[in-house]
């Protein structure tokens, strides 16, 4: 599969079903916590997908940005098809994100992730989840692993 047959867009309401499903065999195999379908339905403006430039097949990834509070925002479900890892995709999501953060006003993005070296690599730092209050009392709170977390949070100072 050629890289250059794809891109980076926003996603769009036929994407959800495909994000879903890539996001809960990346649950199962333990790379990242699952999403429901009406969490995603709700935020589906905040991802971005990796799409066929023809329009056919399948999206291959994906990366939200969520607006958190004041200047805080976090990139969340980032996920690449095993056959597409390797090649830069999830730089290039994360990256998008990134983008978007600044363009908003949002110069401190934060991830909870269990690819630390990956967001090692992009500027990332380990920081402790105290520093995120609003994101443990309004998200990791209903999570099944609260408050036993085994995610890293890390940020970025944009």
């Amino acid at each position: 599969m050629d890289t250059k047959d794809f891109y980076i867009r926003k996603a769009r309401v036929q994407d959800v079903e495909t994000i879903h499903k890539s996001i809960m065999v990346c649950a199962k195999d333990g790379l990242m916590l699952p999403r429901a379908f009406t969490d995603l339905y709700s935020h589906m403006r905040d991802h971005y997908v990796i799409a066929p430039r023809e329009g056919q097949g399948p999206i291959k990834g994906c990366c939200a940005l969520s607006l958190c509070w004041k200047d805080y925002a976090e990139v969340r479900s980032l996920m690449v098809d095993e056959d597409m890892r390797g090649r830069g995709w999830g730089k290039r999501l994360v990256e998008a994100c990134l983008s978007e953060a600044l363009t908003l006003g949002f110069y401190k993005v934060f991830t909870l992730t269990y690819q630390v070296d990956f967001f090692h690599s992009l500027g990332f730092e380990e920081v402790d989840k105290n520093e995120l209050p609003q994101k443990v009392w309004s998200d990791c709170i209903h999570c099944a692993k609260f408050p036993n977390c085994d995610e890293t949070a890390m940020l970025i100072e944009l």
